[in-house]
């Protein structure tokens, strides 16, 4: 088959879950004779004319078609949050694509920076589409399900109207962002539905608020207009079938990890010298990872290591938080980003892995990774994490947001004589690429 993989951005600048996720599908069925392009986001200059905004370039054997993203007028376009969800110049470069490549089935794993629309124009080309929703995109305008100060939201509004909320928090400086935070939702609601049907005069950001407002049902119907959707745990299903989703569209499979590098590894021996603790994942707030180092600070001087692996390039002020911590504690190593290959030998030196994030996740696959290498997982307990670390039995769980928990956790393991090593030996084998490849070919051919 002709598979057309998309993706919010791509390798080789970028390497978090998802992209690798997606690469690593698309290696698989470029293992088995299919014919695998990828097309990807790009954060880039608002300054690019619309007709500069396309190239490819080809990655591992892998062709990748770009589309350079900005918050800014393309297309036609002036609405940021509308060009957010539903662009169009990047749905006719889609278009352009289906036409040159002529794919039998396009599988989108992201939507962000090319939008929605792709899944119509699929549609009218009469071209089988699926989606993997890695995180809460398609719902939620940060895909984070997070509110302006950080705590967990449950989801969008009748209206969107905490969404909205959200939008001027995080544009209108801080003295219209404290004022919208006094606003009840109920009211918010009310402003948007009047400002949606064109009863009240235009205002400043009042295009803005019609995006919002549009950007749930817009997305959800064009979700229900898949062929499939494949989430990796009951928690997306449910959130997605709340809002709209037809669930017999949706089918449940954890993702899968190349564990070839890290397989039948044995259980970690006895705990010599100090704790090794380890983080991966992006330098960002809702990863939590200043989480750990407060909670780490807490731990008694000499009784634990902590390495770092991360990329700061999202939020630099908050990498840069992080290393002014780890300079005041010699026991705190920030070590960069490692390529994939390398997880491996990145595992043999921790003992233990801190997923201290503070949003609900999707299950992250540095999870399994580290259940491959049987590198026990101590995380915050919310529902994408809990799925597979269960606590007391092949990792510890501690309230998400609590350094004070985590610290006890950790305390734990420096102290309770044979804890590393039980949790260790209860790791789960996770599901290999391989058979999530295979799971992936069933959906499709049973649809």
């Amino acid at each position: 088959m002709r598979i057309l993989l998309t993706v919010h951005q791509f390798f080789p600048q970028f390497a978090a879950g998802t992209e690798i996720l997606a690469y690593s599908v698309a290696r698989e069925l470029m293992k088995r004779g299919h014919v695998v392009h990828v097309l990807a986001g790009y954060p880039d200059s608002a300054k690019l004319n619309d007709e500069d905004r396309f190239d490819e370039y080809d990655f591992e054997g892998i062709h990748v078609y770009r589309f350079h993203h900005a918050y800014t007028a393309m297309g036609g376009q002036v609405s940021k949050v509308e060009i957010g969800y539903d662009n169009r110049l990047a749905a006719d470069y889609f278009d352009r694509i289906l036409e040159s490549f002529s794919p039998n089935l396009v599988h989108f794993f992201h939507l962000n920076r090319l939008g929605t629309g792709l899944i119509e124009r699929a549609v009218h080309a009469g071209i089988p589409r699926f989606m993997t929703p890695t995180d809460f995109w398609t719902i939620c305008p940060t895909s984070q399900l997070l509110l302006g100060d950080g705590s967990l939201c449950s989801g969008p509004t009748a209206h969107s109207g905490n969404c909205v909320k959200h939008f001027v928090q995080s544009t209108q400086g801080r003295l219209i962002g404290k004022v919208s935070e006094t606003l009840p939702d109920a009211s918010v609601d009310l402003l948007v539905r009047l400002t949606k049907n064109g009863v009240l005069p235009a205002y400043p950001q009042s295009k803005e608020v019609v995006a919002i407002a549009k950007r749930l049902p817009v997305n959800v119907s064009r979700l229900n207009q898949l062929d499939g959707l494949i989430v990796p745990n009951k928690f997306m299903k449910e959130f997605l079938v709340r809002y709209g989703v037809k669930s017999d569209l949706i089918t449940e499979s954890a993702f899968g990890v190349d564990v070839t590098s890290v397989e039948q590894s044995d259980c970690r021996s006895s705990h010599v010298g100090p704790l090794r603790v380890g983080f991966i994942g992006t330098l960002a707030f809702h990863k939590g990872c200043h989480i750990l180092v407060e909670a780490f600070k807490m731990l008694p001087a000499s009784g634990a290591t902590l390495k770092v692996y991360g990329c700061s390039e999202e939020d630099q002020d908050y990498a840069t938080s992080l290393q002014v911590c780890a300079e005041e504690n010699q026991s705190i190593e920030l070590c960069g980003t490692f390529p994939n290959s390398e997880i491996a030998k990145v595992f043999s030196g921790i003992d233990v892995l801190v997923v201290p994030s503070l949003w609900y996740e999707n299950t992250p696959l540095v999870i399994y990774s580290a259940q491959a290498s049987r590198c026990p997982v101590v995380a915050s307990d919310l529902p994408g994490l809990s799925a597979v670390i269960k606590n007391d039995e092949n990792g510890l769980l501690f309230e998400s947001g609590s350094s004070v928990d985590l610290e006890k956790q950790l305390a734990r393991l420096v102290t309770e004589e044979g804890l590393l090593q039980r949790l260790s030996a209860n790791s789960r084998t996770p599901k290999s690429t391989e058979v999530h490849v295979d799971e992936l070919l069933f959906v499709w051919n049973s649809a």
